[in-house]
This record gives structure tokens, C-alpha cells and sequence, in this order.
């Protein structure tokens, strides 16, 4: 068995134990290899010896070059998108995480109309509250979306996401919870729009985050740094 196959065995049964503790189906929480760090080779090998199928890229010349040279596989965006690069990524990746503006939101938009196409978002929700950190405040969710069903045809905002700072899982996963929360409080709130992807967690902290509800988690590290 190659240091690949195992990393990704690894993390694959430590997610399915994770949803298990916390009553999840295995099979409601989706794995994103980041690939940003590694070639078109080593995502080739991932498809093809682990079986992984969907992989997360954060600079739109690099998800291009991959997209293009990987036609049967599924990338997400999962980094920063500045809007001039938005025409590069819309189209090209089927799910954008890191929706944090409406500014950004109707760039998407408009692109997206240009192709004829619905591109599929999440909101990233600064929640936090650092300064370092992109996103959206939580108080800022429902007019967002509101925008998204009323103005916006050719986006479908699918659910949120949110990037925890580099501590201990224990000491984040309030986070977690907090996403969860505002994600079930948007629908009670009667919402225009229905959200059911929670994008958290990554190597250090995606046991906390499946445990606390998690539908995407980002990992790179734990399965690539070998």
C-alpha cells in the first residue's frame, strides 16, 4: 500500500468515526483533497489509487490548468476570489466557497449569465470575529441571500462556510457549532433560500467540525504532506 493510499484510508476512517459519534451516515460528509500544494500527477494518483473524485484548489490559474488537464474530476474553489479573477473561476469550479461580499456575489452573477449557466456558492461567514479573517458577519446572512433568490438568477447560494484560526480543535469547535446554528437559525428566519452545505474543518480541527455538523471538509496536509 503506497503512503498515498494510506493517508487517504487514514482520514477517510477517522471522518466515518467522527460522523459515527455524533449519529451521522459516513456518507453525508463529503471529502475536499486540497490540492493547491500538488501537480496534476499526484491528483491523478489520488483519483486513480484512492478513488477520490473531488478536489479543492484557491488560485484560479492553477484550478484552470488542473480542470483542463482533469476533465472527469470535480473542483471546488475553496480560497479568496478577488473579482477580477471571477471569470476565470465561474464555470470552472462547480461549488465557490468564499463568497464574501455582495459586490463579489453579483460579479459571480453576471458571469454566470454570460455562460448560461447557475453557479452554485457558499456564503463564508466570519465567525470568529478576527480581523484577519474574510467573511461576511452573521448578522449579514439573510440579506445576503435574500439578494441571491430575488436579483440573482444565476447563482443558488447551497450553504456556508467558515475558516477557524489555528488552535486546538476544542477551542474552535464553538465555531462550528455557531455555523451550524446560523445555518438552521436562516431557515426558521423564513429565508428565500434553502441552505444545507456547511464547508468547516480542515486537517487539524475536521473531526470537531463532522462532529458538530459538517457536510465539507478541506483537507490537505493530513493526506498529501507524506
Amino acid at each position: 500500500m503506497s503512503k498515498l493510499v494510506e493517508s487517504f484510508t487514514a482520514v477517510r476512517t477517522r471522518m466515518d468515526a467522527a460522523a459515527a459519534r455524533s449519529g451521522r451516515c459516513p456518507k453525508d460528509v463529503a471529502l475536499i483533497a486540497v490540492s493547491k500544494s500538488v501537480d496534476v500527477d499526484m491528483v491523478q494518483r489520488a483519483q486513480h489509487e484512492c478513488g477520490q473524485q473531488l478536489f479543492g484548489e484557491n488560485r484560479a490559474d492553477e484550478l484552470l490548468r488542473k480542470v483542463e488537464a482533469c476533465p472527469d474530476l470535480d473542483f471546488h474553489y475553496i480560497g479568496p476570489l478577488q473579482r477580477n479573477k471571477v471569470r476565470k473561476v465561474v464555470g470552472a469550479a462547480s461549488l465557490i466557497h468564499s463568497v464574501d461580499s455582495e459586490r463579489l456575489l453579483r460579479a459571480i452573477d453576471a458571469r454566470a449569465k454570460l455562460l448560461d449557466i447557475v453557479q452554485a456558492v457558499l456564503i463564508q461567514v466570519d465567525i470568529s470575529g478576527e480581523e484577519a479573517k474574510q467573511g461576511i458577519k452573521p448578522t449579514e446572512l439573510d440579506a445576503l441571500c435574500h439578494l441571491a433568490n430575488t436579483e440573482l438568477a444565476n447563482v443558488a447560494v447551497n450553504g456556508l462556510m467558515t475558516m477557524a484560526p489555528f488552535v486546538p480543535a476544542e477551542d474552535i469547535r464553538w465555531i462550528f457549532t455557531d455555523l451550524r446554528a446560523l445555518l438552521q437559525a436562516s431557515d426558521r428566519n423564513g429565508s428565500s433560500v434553502h441552505l444545507t452545505e456547511l464547508s468547516m474543518g480542515m486537517t487539524g480541527d475536521f473531526e470537531a467540525a463532522i462532529e458538530e455538523g459538517a457536510t465539507l471538509v478541506r483537507i490537505g496536509t493530513a493526506l498529501f504532506a507524506a
